[in-house]
């Protein structure tokens, strides 16, 4: 039964934009918690205007009829959501999905990340997969596209979680160029009753002595106008071989993306031990009369050097997209996690020999690190940590709903609550 006094959520914190709504409404639809969510979306300002848009108000009517939901402010352009769920994960009888979009701008991946955690824990007793359709935008901007879903994503989700997700792209839509809408379709199993979610491979197991240095392979996604094609594989050769000059570059999709202004360009890196960071660049600025040969090197120059940083200053074991996301992942599953793998640059001397100390600790087996001063616990009342705003901001919601949760040294250790949900 959903709590008679919902959980307010001033959405202006930290980052204040869309992420906020979509994780605190994935996570009180798993654990049947109400919320209200005030000030929404309110940093985002000039044509990203606050309130609800219409790729959150698709997955929230979505998830406010599969858990029987009372809803409130439901509407594109709400700055305040009440959202009381009733039905739990488990009572879902519903096993394909469809989801469509009113507006042709709303990023299937961002529906996505809405309702697939409870969709995640809706298993029944037959064992019964759940297939799941999405139409709207593939490859929007201020969003992750579908490439990025499908080789960086999923892929670890079913290493890190075993959380094996079957996919494809069944048409490809911009925000960019003629408007239509796009379709993915996935398919997977959820966890059974009475199961919880469990890292099945830690990060911590693969860290290796120049692993941020050395990459084994980094694949390529193109897509731009056919006469760009050419000239945009040999800039990325290029500029990509500078940089990672004992890497194998491999182009996994080279495809046209059939209009002018549709230019975008992912590389994915993958080091000796199996680790993987991916960083994009859909193209927004200005072209004038700019040559394809210097648009083309603008692209290769900027994915190279935002690859470069994500690797090497950041040095996370996962990249600086895939962190966010991640979080809900975190708190939903059993046991300790954690993909940080060495301090980063930004702690003074006396934080950061005390963090390389933590991570030695974390190396020799996470689960049987006692928690003492070598662990410092993190106070959870604002966005805290290590990462992107967005990811600081993650780890506060999460908080806030499921207080259970710990978090310590710097946001880089999370102590899951191990949620298990019967019939």
């Amino acid at each position: 039964m959903a709590a008679t006094k919902p959980l307010l959520i001033d959405g202006s914190t930290g980052e204040g934009g869309g992420q906020l709504v979509r994780l605190a409404c994935a996570l009180a639809a798993v654990t049947s918690r109400s919320i209200e969510i005030v000030n929404i979306r309110a940093n985002r300002g000039g044509g990203r205007a606050g309130g609800l848009k219409s790729q959150h108000v698709s997955a929230i009517e979505w998830l406010a009829k599969a858990t029987e939901a009372e809803v409130n402010g439901l509407a594109v352009g709400s700055r305040r959501l009440e959202f009381k769920p009733r039905a739990p994960p488990t009572s879902s009888k519903e096993r394909k999905i469809v989801i469509k979009a009113e507006s042709h701008g709303a990023s299937t991946l961002l529906i996505l990340q809405a309702v697939f955690p409870y969709l995640l824990f809706s298993g029944n007793e037959n064992g019964d997969p759940i297939e799941l359709e999405i139409h709207g935008s593939t490859n929007p901007s201020f969003s992750p596209s579908y490439e990025y879903l499908d080789q960086v994503l999923l892929p670890t989700l079913q290493e890190r979680f075993g959380i094996a997700v079957e996919r494809r792209l069944e048409k490809r839509a911009w925000t960019t160029g003629p408007l239509s809408l796009g379709t993915i379709w996935l398919k997977f199993q959820p966890i059974s009753p009475g199961h919880t979610l469990k890292l099945v491979k830690p990060w911590n197991e693969q860290r290796q002595a120049g692993d941020f240095k050395t990459m084994r392979r980094i694949d390529v996604s193109i897509l731009v106008p056919y006469a760009m094609l050419e000239q945009m594989e040999r800039a990325m050769v290029d500029y990509l071989g500078r940089e990672f000059p004992e890497a194998e570059i491999n182009f996994v999709l080279r495809e046209e993306s059939g209009h002018e202004a549709r230019m975008y360009v992912l590389a994915v890196a993958h080091s000796e031990s199996g680790l993987r960071w991916g960083r994009d660049f859909l193209y927004d600025r200005k072209r004038g009369g700019k040559q394809i040969t210097t648009i083309s090197k603008e692209i290769a120059k900027t994915v190279t050097k935002r690859l470069w940083e994500q690797i090497v200053v950041h040095t996370a074991a996962v990249d600086e997209y895939l962190q966010d996301q991640l979080v809900v992942f975190q708190v939903l599953a059993e046991g300790r996690t954690t993909y940080w793998s060495r301090a980063t640059e930004k702690l003074d001397a006396e934080a950061q020999l005390s963090r390389e100390e933590d991570i030695d600790e974390v190396d020799r087996g996470l689960e049987d690190l006692p928690i003492d001063k070598k662990m410092k616990k993190d106070k959870t009342h604002e966005p805290f940590g290590f990462g992107s705003t967005h990811t600081t901001t993650a780890r506060w919601v999460a908080s806030e709903l499921m207080p259970t949760i710990q978090w310590f040294n710097n946001g880089t250790i999370c102590e899951g609550a191990g949620i298990s949900l019967q019939l």
